[in-house]
């Protein structure tokens, strides 16, 4: 049960980090500041690409610096990057391998970018390529669907918005994201129980806002590798503006609706699929009113803070996902068709 195992270690993973990296990340925040960068200029792909996502809502609301998500086939195929000028290049990759990724950060140092590796190899093409590497230090991930290398991702990217902040109590609410999570991985009978629910089902929407909409597109992304389902997520804002109208009686809808700035939002979202449709809601949630709309509520420490809320509130998520692929009598270590180490150009 490698992926279980991997589920189960991560609050461990994210102890160490915390505890091991924070020197090094002061450091880079240092040198960010020194170059007057006015904006971050991100490639990831795959479960990365989410860590992406969050670093673009985090690094916004925390640190007033604006994220590009990068195309990099302008890079590869197109051969037309565009100017980088005052930009911290970053890449987030696993393995570090990936080429189209490592040509974003060549192409950054060629224009005079400061550019930062995230990653688990710290001697992968990427690395040797960047100015800066943050080893996420998770350790072996033998499961081909990613968990404790995304949250790992998650911490790396949070540690560098608090450097860059400067604030002590960024800190401070970093050093207990380890005890919020084992207190949400005590949900994992429960949720091996909840999955039965939901063996037969074919398809999917996962909602999120703000913070959590990385926690949505890692959540349909850890179930379409795993159990084959169609899970398309959206943002709670967005699914209103066409997609609702696929939705009927009893149709599934997995939601993240952490407490902070968009929780109305969600919760009046969660409350028109309840109320108006009669859709069968899956929530994660610290709060009781979200949580009392869910046939499947699974709940996140109600002290979480909403900026670190995607680090914990994926855990439920994943556990779901695990639990569903077994119901499902799907292998969670080797889904069909995609590999540990995906190379793309």
């Amino acid at each position: 049960m490698t992926l279980f195992s991997e589920i189960s270690e991560q609050p461990e993973r994210i102890h160490h980090l915390v505890s091991s990296q924070r020197k090094l990340i002061e450091r880079i925040a240092i040198e960010v500041q020194k170059h007057e960068i006015q904006y971050v200029f991100l490639a990831a792909r795959g479960t990365s690409d989410n860590a992406g996502r969050y670093a673009n809502y985090l690094l916004g609301a925390m640190n007033g610096l604006p994220l590009a998500l990068a195309t990099p086939s302008l890079f590869t195929y197109y051969k037309k990057p565009p100017t980088l000028k005052n930009a911290l290049v970053v890449g987030i990759s696993q393995s570090g391998k990936s080429p189209d990724i490592v040509s974003v950060l060549e192409e950054g140092k060629r224009q005079g970018c400061l550019t930062l590796a995230i990653t688990n190899q710290s001697n992968s093409p990427l690395a040797r390529t960047s100015d800066f590497v943050l080893d996420i230090q998770a350790g072996a991930e033998k499961a081909v669907a990613a968990t404790k290398t995304y949250t790992t991702e998650l911490m790396c990217v949070s540690m560098l918005s608090a450097a860059l902040a400067g604030k002590k109590s960024m800190w401070a609410e970093l050093a207990r994201i380890p005890g919020w999570m084992k207190q949400t991985l005590k949900q994992n009978d429960f949720i091996a129980e909840a999955v039965q629910r939901y063996r037969y089902i074919d398809q999917t929407v996962v909602l999120g806002r703000g913070f959590n909409y990385a926690t949505a597109f890692e959540w349909a992304l850890k179930l379409k590798e795993l159990t084959y389902i169609i899970a398309e997520p959206y943002s709670s804002a967005d699914f209103a503006h066409g997609p609702i109208a696929m939705v009927e009686s009893g149709y599934p809808v997995f939601a993240v609706a952490a407490r902070g700035k968009v929780f109305d939002s969600m919760l009046a979202m969660l409350k028109r699929l309840r109320s108006d449709i009669s859709a069968e809601l899956v929530v994660i949630s610290n709060d009781k009113k979200a949580l009392s709309l869910a046939q499947v509520p699974l709940t996140i420490p109600t002290e979480t803070p909403e900026w670190l809320s995607p680090l914990v509130a994926i855990l439920p998520a994943q556990l779901f996902a695990y639990h569903l692929t077994r119901a499902k009598g799907y292998n969670t270590e080797q889904p069909r068709s995609i590999r540990k180490v995906t190379e793309t150009k």
